[in-house]
């Protein structure tokens, strides 16, 4: 203390109020993050189902508020810079006008667009369906891309460039989404490596550290001593599989190899069939849904069942196919930690698949061109005017029956088989028993919606804004659900090594999110009658556009970053890059291994 007061004595004043600046600033810091923390949405909820139903059941719920966070962000930034502009210029407001150019070499046939509006005398039943189904009022409002056919807004002196702002808000998204995501899988990635062990390592684990010192609830620590006592019974079974797999004769071998392979077959045909269900299905209702808006002598009813059929056959596979698969897997002789793996992937295929195909399915008919269909307007202008809304619609109908499908879940079959199996004592009933919490496909449920909102956001700008409402909601159904009808999995899940799964899987719906809406922007043709981009031939020609409105030297610099010259040493570089960071973790793995070896 005494050479501390006497170091503080030979410091300047400057360095004196520097220092205690720094400790007066850190203090602070410190506090707002304490109070802060009080802050962070469904904090206390998450922290009571945490000690209640352990680590693993508390990451989903996690997962559910950064999703709601995600879409909230999403949200702000296309209201931000699409929509709010153009509220400003529709108003007037701050002395706003809106610019429009007139279409230049554009056949006036592919300029017509009448939106299903509603007009006259309307009853409310109309209202619910065009809620439902997105078109008639609905249509016509800032909730889909037709809406904005705004080419640019003055706002006082300034220039707005809508069609320059709908384009980069779209990539922003897509950047933001993809950064954050890669930010806390990296995150989860380490924890899942310190996990990550030999069996040895993992028996020691269980025995020494396996308790979850979060669990408050007695009826939670019981289910707690079952899965430790489960995982060490499937850990012993793992290895005695392990060791009947070694022992294996060759005839044994080629038995298992072929019923493998004819499993597979079988799973390869009922993805076929869930395929061109959905592929025949979409265009059946494309065609009749638009004969059907013309066609007053259909009731409505018969149109919003038209309409949902892509819906309701993608749901339909998306819950039956999972199952065909969990009965066939058992046949295969996997491992048990390999054999939930292998059914989770054909999970995850199955119903991001099924997205793709739909997208496949409207693209086909949009580009449809026999018999000159396409000849004026480079897209099936006749059956699609305003085919960006349309795909719209699509997305937001996949959105609103996939929230009307988990709720009515919850309503009719979870609740009566609680009560059933509370107050009725019949064997069959018992036999049934709870429903178990499966954590993983509730999370392929939600990260289904939300492959959902990163493609439609192009085509629906308030998408976002209806996700971050339905996953608001959605918390407190499961939550509801979790506690009064439902018991945990028996099979336990790590909360480290499930929140890299749910990222990476989430990840993947990203990526896949990336093609359509890529090849939308830069290869179909953009509608002629509605949008902000009717005045170009593909939505990508804004940013060229763009380009040659700035001065010389900026336009060559930034085509030269964009030509051949550049792209080739650049992609070079990356490859040595990428090969040093190779060779960096493979020795870094050694030292992991050596230090193993040392700790064993």
């Amino acid at each position: 203390r005494d050479s501390q007061q006497a170091e503080t004595e030979r410091l300047s004043r400057w360095e004196k109020w520097k220092r205690t600046s720094s400790k007066s600033l850190k203090k602070a810091l410190s506090e707002v993050k304490g109070l802060s923390s009080y802050l962070v949405l469904w904090r206390r909820d998450i922290r009571s189902i945490e000690g209640k139903f352990g680590t693993g059941i508390q990451s989903y719920f996690s997962f559910l508020r950064f999703l709601v966070l995600l879409n909230f962000i999403i949200f702000i930034l296309m209201f931000s810079f699409v929509v709010l502009p153009t509220i400003i210029s529709t108003f007037g407001l701050f002395n706003s006008t809106i610019a429009y150019i007139p279409p230049k070499n554009i056949d006036i046939i592919c300029t017509i667009y009448k939106p299903s509006g509603n007009k006259g005398l309307v009853y409310f039943y109309t209202y619910l369906k065009d809620l439902l189904s997105g078109t008639g009022f609905l249509e016509v409002t800032s909730l889909f891309y037709g809406y904005y056919s705004i080419d640019a807004v003055w706002i006082s002196i300034m220039r707005y460039n809508l069609p320059l702002a709908y384009l980069l808000a779209t990539f922003a998204y897509l950047a933001l989404s993809f950064l954050w995501i890669i930010k806390r899988s990296v995150e989860g990635f380490k924890h899942n490596l310190v996990h990550d062990a030999d069996p040895f390592q993992s028996y020691c684990n269980k025995v020494f550290a396996g308790w979850d010192f979060c669990i408050t609830d007695p009826n939670a620590a019981r289910l707690k001593h079952c899965s430790l006592q489960y995982e060490l019974q499937m850990d012993l079974q793992e290895e005695k599989l392990k060791q009947k797999i070694a022992e294996r004769r060759t005839e044994e071998k080629l038995r298992i190899y072929s019923l493998r392979i004819f499993i597979n077959i079988i799973v390869i045909a009922i993805l076929s069939g869930c395929f061109y269900s959905i592929y025949r299905v979409t265009v059946f209702s494309q065609e009749n849904s638009n004969v059907s808006i013309r066609n007053e002598t259909r009731t409505d009813l018969v149109n919003l069942l038209v309409q949902y059929l892509p819906s309701m056959v993608i749901t339909l596979a998306n819950f039956i196919a999972p199952l065909i698969f969990a009965f066939l897997i058992k046949f295969e002789e996997y491992t048990p930690a390999f054999e939930i793996k292998l059914t989770l992937l054909r999970c995850v295929f199955v119903r991001l698949a099924n997205i793709g195909v739909l997208l496949f399915s409207l693209w086909s008919q949009i580009s449809d061109c026999g018999s000159d269909k396409c000849k004026p307007c480079g897209y099936n202008y006749k059956l699609y005017p305003c085919w960006e809304s349309d795909v719209g619609q699509e997305m937001y109908k996949l959105m609103i029956f996939d929230f009307i499908v988990i709720l009515a879940v919850a309503l009719f079959v979870d609740f009566p088989r609680k009560l059933l199996v509370t107050h009725c004592s019949w064997k069959l009933v018992q036999w049934f028993g709870e429903k178990e919490f499966a954590i993983s496909d509730s999370v392929l449920e939600i990260i289904y919606g939300q492959t959902i909102c990163f493609i439609g956001t192009f085509f629906s700008p308030l998408l976002p804004a209806i996700a971050t409402i339905k996953y608001f909601i959605i918390f407190y159904v499961k939550k509801i659900v979790l506690i009064h009808t439902r018991k945990p999995a028996a099979r336990p899940v790590r909360a480290s090594s499930s929140n890299f799964f749910f990222l990476v899987v989430l990840l993947i719906g990203l990526l896949l999110a990336f093609v359509p809406v890529g090849f939308s922007i830069a290869r179909i043709p953009s509608s002629k009658a509605c949008g902000p981009f009717r005045n170009f031939n593909t939505s990508w020609e804004v940013i060229p556009d763009t380009i040659l409105q700035f001065p010389t030297g900026l336009q060559q610099f930034l085509f030269g970053i964009s030509s051949e010259a550049f792209a080739v040493p650049f992609f070079v570089i990356l490859c040595i890059i990428m090969f040093y960071v190779i060779a960096l973790a493979r020795a870094h793995k050694r030292v992991v291994e050596q230090l193993r070896e040392q700790l064993v």
